[in-house]
């Protein structure tokens, strides 16, 4: 039987998204032969070695006695991720006894203008492993410095802006943050919401402040403006450890190392070498002469030159490997940055990669990949929003309320922040309490958004507005905003939703309307209705009603939609389409097709 194709019972098998012919008839234990020729009675063309996709297969299965369902390979990925990476997940499922310390990995967020690159730049002239140059020369997005014989990764990209990206995919590639703050600016806004980020993503910070040579630089007042933020320097009994450095004099730099692996030795930060390999892209770009460049941050197990990677919907073996020096390398562990060629496409910075048995494996994930995308982009984007927290909790997705607040000012904000804190609720599961990860005065901006997509997080305003750009960001990413001007309807919104009192109501919106003008008969699909949208649009995956002389004669789900031989996920007003149903087919001329969507909407 041919590989990741399994009977299940009697006229029951399981097939992948993509197969060859000559897989699909070992399969179903036919001859090719007979594959071939049921393929071309039902108009697709097709020789041995070519491959197929799921529903073609399962026609011609279901013409030889079979009926088959989608075989789901992506295992890993198919588990509930929640707040925690695949990766973490991963590592939690290994055998103890296997796992190994790891090198920690760091990333710099902090202030525009407080010195990130200039530090990151420092760290790498005193203390860089290995610069030997090599093959690939270009910035490759992360490097490795020693200290007292230890490695330490940093990953190049400073900015919350790219790290969260990393963490609203899933990702969450750093294992401490350092923050940079300045010390003869100290804690800005940008700082504040940099803060906010890491916060989000539980993951230890150690404060380097910077320019602390310059004459006008006041180290204890910014000491004291993080402590009013929540970090409290050590040497004020606090736990953040606060190291004052000077990148252009090189001073400092060594105790921010030691810190580091301080607190990464507090921290289990660990990996099996040996396990199952997976990472997270740190960076990709095509080379007009090299192809697709892809750097990769292996997590757990060993990333070695001849593997077959998988990543979003990109895949292929690989044919070299480099360090971050541009040396070639054939095997890069837990922790280590590679530079990689052998990727058939670019892939997404922030996305996770795997290493499977072979191309035909990678081939079949990604089909399956590309049919889930393909399926998620005809759904409307399902925001998080206080109607459906409650459910999130009993499911267990999550344990807490996260909200990002803004004020006209500060002196409406803290009431509201001290009320919000102090909610709880219960549930058979235990408590559910309220976490605001982020506050601040003014308008609601598209970074607030930003951060409530990496983290799950809703959005509420009291006097405030959300402008162009972050109500737009906030439609694409499915973040709920919500809006007060009544301090007491805010809070009692919160307190409901911990209760479970809002329910959000199912409500139908009509989107089109189109009239069916000619009836075709084919004998592959069965009737096809030839009509065109007169109102709207028509939208696969919506539902529809069918009326003739204004009586209802069918209701159901538009499963199948074509513009001229063309499968389209919709048709606007003014175009010609075919409506193919699976179970109704007596369409007449001149009958109405009402085109409508189920949407939950809050309760009022």
């Amino acid at each position: 039987m041919a590989e990741n194709v399994k009977a299940t019972e009697a006229k029951s098998i399981e097939l992948p998204a993509n197969l060859t012919v000559r897989e699909l008839a070992e399969a179903i234990e036919a001859s090719p032969i007979q594959i071939i020729k049921t393929l071309m009675s039902n108009g697709v063309m097709a020789n041995i070695n070519q491959h197929i996709d799921f529903d073609t297969a399962a026609v011609v299965a279901a013409e030889m006695g079979y009926e088959a369902t989608l075989l789901k390979v992506d295992e890993l990925e198919s588990k509930p991720v929640g707040e925690v990476p695949l990766w973490r997940q991963l590592i939690a499922n290994e055998d103890k006894k296997n796992l190994k310390p790891r090198a920690p990995v760091v990333t710099i967020l902090g202030h525009v203008d407080h010195g990130k690159t200039t530090l990151l730049d420092a760290i790498r002239q005193t203390s860089v492993v290995n610069e030997e140059a090599g093959g690939i020369t270009q910035h490759i997005g992360a490097y490795q410095a020693s200290h007292k014989e230890r490695l330490i990764t940093f990953l190049d990209t400073p900015g919350h802006a790219a790290f969260t990206a990393m963490r609203s995919r899933g990702a969450q590639g750093a294992d401490v943050v350092i923050l940079v703050v300045a010390a003869d600016d100290g804690v800005m806004p940008q700082t504040k919401e940099a803060l906010a980020h890491a916060r989000a993503a539980r993951v230890p910070i150690v404060v380097a402040l910077t320019k602390v040579d310059r004459p006008n630089a006041n180290p204890e007042l910014v000491k004291k403006q993080l402590a009013d933020n929540g970090l409290i320097p050590d040497e004020w009994d606090g736990d953040t450890i606060v190291v004052p450095v000077s990148a252009k004099q090189k001073v400092g730099l060594e105790d921010l190392l030691e810190a580091i692996l301080l607190v990464a030795d507090n921290t289990e930060i660990l990996a099996n070498p040996a396990g199952e390999v997976i990472g997270t892209v740190i960076e990709g770009e095509r080379d007009p002469s090299r192809g697709v460049i892809a750097t990769l941050l292996v997590q757990n197990g060993s990333l070695k030159m001849g593997d077959t990677v998988v990543v979003g919907t990109a895949y292929g073996r690989l044919r070299a490997m480099f360090d971050f020096a541009g040396k070639k390398i054939e095997e890069a562990g837990p922790s280590t940055p590679a530079s990689v060629l052998g990727l058939n496409d670019v892939p997404v910075a922030g996305e996770p990669f795997r290493v499977v048995e072979n191309e035909r494996e990678a081939r079949n994930l990604v089909a399956e990949r590309a049919e889930k995308e393909k399926a998620d982009k005809n759904s409307p984007v399902g925001a998080l929003t206080l109607e459906s927290m409650f459910e999130a909790f009993q499911a267990g997705h999550v344990r807490e309320l996260r909200l990002i607040v803004k004020a006209d000012v500060q002196g409406s904000l803290e009431p509201i922040v001290s009320s919000l804190e102090a909610m709880k609720s219960k549930d058979k599961e235990g408590e559910i309490g309220v976490h605001v990860l982020h506050t601040g005065t003014g308008n609601i901006s598209e970074s607030d958004i930003q951060l409530a997509g990496a983290s799950k997080a809703i959005v509420m305003g009291f006097n405030v507005v959300a402008d162009g750009p972050a109500q737009r960001k906030a439609e694409k990413e499915g973040v709920s905003i919500r809006l007060y001007d009544i301090i007491y309807r805010m809070t009692e919104d919160v307190e409901k939703a911990l209760k479970g009192m809002l329910k959000p109501e199912l409500k139908e919106r009509v989107i089109g309307k189109a009239e069916v003008l000619q009836v075709f008969k084919i004998s592959r699909y069965g009737k096809i209705a030839g009509c065109r949208v007169t109102e709207g649009e028509l939208r696969r995956g919506a539902f529809l009603r069918i009326y003739r002389d204004k009586t209802l004669v069918y209701e159901g789900e538009l499963t199948s939609l074509k513009h001229e031989k063309d499968d389209v996920k919709e048709v606007k007003t003014g175009f010609e389409c075919g409506i193919n149903l699976k179970d109704f087919d007596d369409f007449k001329e001149k009958d109405v097709i009402e085109c409508y969507v189920r949407e939950l909407v809050a309760a009022q």
